[in-house]
């Protein structure tokens, strides 16, 4: 199987089958939600383990799995880390795990409540797993289905996520190209990637639904969106917003952005663009709508006057890069 996050189709074959059959009349996990669910309890939870070797994995792993949450308008209760760590690991290391996962806890306004921390040799490097639970706010959107016609909009810049994490891993060789304030720019986007204000604007402004997007980048939330929907789509590759620094630094390491993990980004789907964009940049969110949701299959990605299909979720770039 290939590094990162499993492909759809083996999702569906052997996760979510086994699932529905154990659990015929429950509904819960589905393909392009941010979170599982139980309807009886009202409870909700995600998870997120970080297996890419990077020095902040406490931070990232708390935030994009509140961000999970938040994005389908659930109000995170706490969250927890399952740590585990190579026979060789010291246990400063832990301790710095910790102190990540209480800045990223603190970043988006949610308890830390502990974990698990084991020493294995299972793992070559620490790999940190956060969990998160909650329950539904006023009006939550992880049931919501978007539809054909619905306008696509992205909250935010696309590939900040990975943008900060490669600027902090890789600053020694961007240092050959590019001046130490650029650099430590594109590191200080590690601070705008909690999403707790614009999802409840974007929620309270009608959303349709909306996705987080995380791993795989903007071209995997896409495919996801249209999953969900069951629809086709057109999409504007300009339109796609986009940091400079971003885009420098993914040329430096031949890095695909679109294809490059975006916490601190949502992908939105509704039927009032304008009123979605107001809202958001009331708040000083920056939004563009970059297309729409169509009837048919065809997934249509524009760049000038090329056309192209839209493929499967790739892996992630950040593991290619960082491996």
């Amino acid at each position: 199987m290939r590094i990162g996050k499993i492909t759809e189709n083996a999702l569906k074959r052997s996760v979510l089958k086994q699932i529905r059959t154990e659990y015929k009349n429950i509904e819960s996990a589905a393909v392009g939600s941010d979170c599982a669910f139980s309807y009886d309890k009202k409870t909700f939870s995600a998870t997120f383990p970080l297996v890419a070797d990077v020095s902040d994995a406490g931070y990232y792993a708390v935030v994009k799995v509140v961000n999970s949450l938040r994005s389908q308008g659930i109000i995170p209760d706490h969250v927890t880390l399952s740590v585990l760590l190579p026979v060789d690991a010291e246990e400063k290391e832990l301790k710095k795990i910790v102190a990540d996962a209480i800045e990223g806890s603190r970043a988006c306004s949610i308890i830390y409540a502990g974990g698990h921390t084991e020493v294995t040799s299972a793992v070559t490097r620490p790999v940190v797993t956060a969990n998160a639970v909650g329950y539904p706010g006023e009006n939550p959107v992880f049931d919501c289905k978007p539809k054909a016609g619905d306008a696509l909009i992205v909250a935010g810049f696309v590939a900040l996520e990975g943008t900060a994490i490669l600027a902090k891993e890789k600053k020694e060789e961007l240092k050959k190209r590019y001046p130490v304030p650029f650099i430590e720019e594109a590191e200080r986007f590690k601070a705008l990637l909690p999403i707790n204000s614009e999802a409840a604007v974007a929620i309270k402004s009608g959303a349709s639904s909306i996705h987080d997007v995380s791993s795989g980048g903007i071209f995997a939330a896409l495919w996801e969106m249209a999953e969900r929907a069951g629809t086709g789509l057109s999409v504007d590759l300009k339109k796609i917003p986009i940091r400079q620094e971003t885009i420098e630094v993914c040329e430096f390491l031949e890095a695909n952005p679109y294809f490059l993990t975006s916490g601190g980004a949502l992908l939105i789907a509704c039927d009032n663009e304008e009123k979605m964009i107001s809202a958001l940049n009331e708040i000083g969110v920056n939004a563009a709508a970059i297309g729409f949701l169509q009837d048919g299959n065809d997934r249509v990605i524009v760049n000038g006057e090329e056309k192209r299909f839209l493929e499967l979720p790739q892996a992630d770039e950040i593991h290619r890069i960082l491996l």
